[in-house]
């Protein structure tokens, strides 16, 4: 009997994380030969990232939010079987979310989900870090699927729960060239597995191209997968790292969260309001002491490989945080390698 074939989605595909799978899957050689077609859908179809996905012979796909049905058409014109859904950068991105997972049960196509998570969302209070929270309300979206026998999109659901990004450490990189300091919201005592984007890619597209008898593979399907990185680091552990990594002394500086309010606004300004607050909400679980652990087991049972060390982070981005004279540089287009 010939293979199932595997037709995947993924939705927006102009940020980081979705393009890097994206790229993944239509580039890794591990990854190819299980993959059919990539479908890349995006609310910014203009977009250079969109425009580099489609050299790279990605279908790509706009997506106009707003009504169900037409989400609902336009995931039956990609002819996907699995879709790999991550909320967008977007001041609506509950909403969107929700009417994406909404569209993939109703459409009929659909039989595997991936769902791009947060660690932490399980730690998050309401009232304290709603966006965290958001997470939980659309897992649970996702996972009701499984008891509804009339929507193929519970054969097979995935949820990977990605830790804070190391990346986003790239956002104080004018701190660290200009004066040497890492300045975080995070405390003196508590401490957190930053996790880089690359591992959170490679273990997406691992899921994405796997395949079952009833999807994705055993080893995937059902699964809720909690991804940190390796090391458990205090901010002072951390800009330690940053100091063997570059070969010039780094400092933590724990700052307020009014004053990293501040920081962001001034050093994320093209970034989406919903991701600041994201942001501000994952160092508060930090500060509360709600991040002292890591989760590295499943990434190694999927991949086969080791996380990234914080160590190797700044490695990979010592032009960013080196200590210069002169203004701060353009961040790289480096990223670690995730292929063996």
């Amino acid at each position: 009997m010939a293979p199932a074939p595997r037709n995947v989605c993924i939705t927006a595909a102009d940020g980081q994380t979705g393009f890097l799978i994206a790229e993944l899957l239509l580039t890794s050689d591990q990854f190819k030969k299980s993959i059919d077609s990539v479908s890349a859908l995006t609310l910014h179809p203009t977009s250079a990232k969109v425009k580099e996905l489609q050299k790279l012979g990605a279908v790509i796909v706009p997506h106009k939010p707003g009504r169900v049905k037409e989400v609902i058409q336009t995931l039956k014109d990609t002819k996907c079987d699995t879709i790999c859904l991550i909320p967008p950068t977007h001041v609506d991105k509950f909403d969107i979310t929700l009417e994406m997972i909404t569209a993939a049960k109703q459409s009929g196509t659909v039989q595997n989900v991936l769902f791009i998570s947060s660690a932490g969302c399980d730690l998050a209070e309401r009232d304290k870090q709603p966006r965290l929270r958001e997470f939980i309300d659309l897992e649970t979206e996702v996972m009701k699927s499984k008891g509804d026998s009339k929507t193929p999109l519970g054969h097979s659901p995935c949820i990977l729960r990605a830790g804070f990004y190391a990346e986003n450490l790239l956002l104080y990189a004018p701190q660290a060239q200009q004066d040497g300091v890492l300045p975080l919201p995070v405390g003196k005592d508590h401490k957190f597995a930053p996790v880089a984007l690359g591992d959170v890619a490679l273990a997406a597209a691992t899921v994405l191209s796997s395949k079952g008898e009833h999807g994705f593979g055993d080893e995937c399907r059902g699964q809720l997968i909690v991804l940190t990185g390796p090391m458990l680091a205090t901010g002072d552990e951390l800009a330690e790292a940053a100091s063997q990594a570059l070969g010039s002394e780094m400092k933590f500086e724990d700052i307020s969260a009014r004053e990293a309010k501040r920081v962001l606004h001034q050093q994320a300004g093209h970034h989406d309001q919903s991701e600041k607050e994201y942001l501000l909400e994952y160092y508060s679980l930090v500060k509360e002491g709600k991040t002292n652990y890591i989760s590295t087991n499943a990434f190694h049972d999927l991949t086969g490989q080791h996380p990234q060390q914080p160590v190797d982070f700044f490695k990979v981005y010592a032009e960013e945080f080196k200590l210069q004279n002169g203004g701060a540089a353009e961040p790289s287009k480096k990223k670690r390698k995730t292929e063996s």
